[in-house]
């Protein structure tokens, strides 16, 4: 599972994630891309589990790049426990997603396996996605 190697803080607030992506809304390595439509937290399982729906569909050709970090902690307090006594232990980490933000990106395999291969992908994660092309790509000529 993906989480920091090391902190400053162990718990951290729960902040907001509004507003869009103003970094990583590029596809930088890949030709293709899974860019997100709206805000959620992933969480590290979240991540891993589109991860491996996208390697298994391209029967581990091309490469993958996961764009998106869990880096904030999530604490929580166990079952039928009082109110008050602290902030509960960390429970585990998710990556704040705004907007445009692109999660992952593939490249080394044809548009039709990289399509099915993003579908499955996002039925793993809750938000809405959208396939992206990267401009200078051959495929992205086609597609307009």
């Amino acid at each position: 599972m993906l989480q920091p190697k090391r902190l400053k803080y162990r718990r951290q607030q729960k902040g907001r994630n509004d507003g869009i992506a103003n970094r990583g809304f590029t596809i930088a390595f890949g030709t293709y891309g899974l860019k997100s439509l709206n805000n959620a937290r992933l969480t590290n399982r979240q991540i891993e589990a589109a991860r491996i729906a996208l390697t298994r569909h391209m029967k581990r050709e091309g490469n993958v790049w996961i764009r998106i970090f869990p880096d904030r902690p999530v604490t929580a307090k166990p079952a039928e426990v009082r109110m008050g006594k602290g902030k509960g232990a960390l429970d585990h980490y998710v990556a704040m997603v705004k907007p445009g933000t692109i999660m992952f990106e593939i490249d080394g395999v044809p548009y039709d396996v990289a399509v099915q291969a993003f579908n499955l992908a996002a039925q793993k994660l809750p938000v809405m996605t959208k396939l992206t092309i990267r401009p200078s790509a051959p495929e992205s000529i086609n597609q307009q």
